[in-house]
């Protein structure tokens, strides 16, 4: 999985099991200093550093703004942060009922990215050489 995605992914997975009250306390830590390091990189930008303590379903609707504010801001080139983003994930895979949480936000942030006026699929490309425009 992409960084983008994967950030987006535990923020939202986090968000929702942090909330509820069987959630092991090292998600919560886990979750808790995931946002902390992305808030840090967001430091003058509060919009940005509202959306990361948002709820589930508000990242959910306002996901493509937070991929271009994670992106500007360096977030998703930061290996601390993606490192912590995945143990996030892993922490959460081993909660019951945890995959089933991971699972639906990982659609969601693909949904998300693709567009619903159509499907496209693209394979096979191969480059046999320049285009020449007479």
């Amino acid at each position: 999985m992409e960084p983008v995605s994967l950030i987006i992914a535990a923020l939202t997975a986090g968000a929702v099991a942090a909330a509820k009250d069987t959630a092991e306390k090292g998600v919560k830590d886990t979750y808790q200093g995931l946002k902390t390091l992305i808030k840090r990189k967001f430091a003058n930008d509060a919009l940005a550093q509202a959306m990361v303590e948002a709820k589930p379903e508000d990242i959910k609707k306002a996901e493509g703004l937070l991929k271009d504010k994670i992106v500007e801001a360096g977030v998703d080139k930061d290996n601390e942060i993606t490192k912590l983003a995945q143990d996030l994930l892993d922490k959460l895979q081993e909660q019951p009922g945890g995959q089933q949480i991971i699972t639906q936000n990982i659609s969601n942030v693909k949904y998300a990215a693709s567009s619903n006026t159509g499907n496209a699929s693209i394979s096979g490309i191969t480059e046999h050489g320049t285009s020449k425009d007479d």
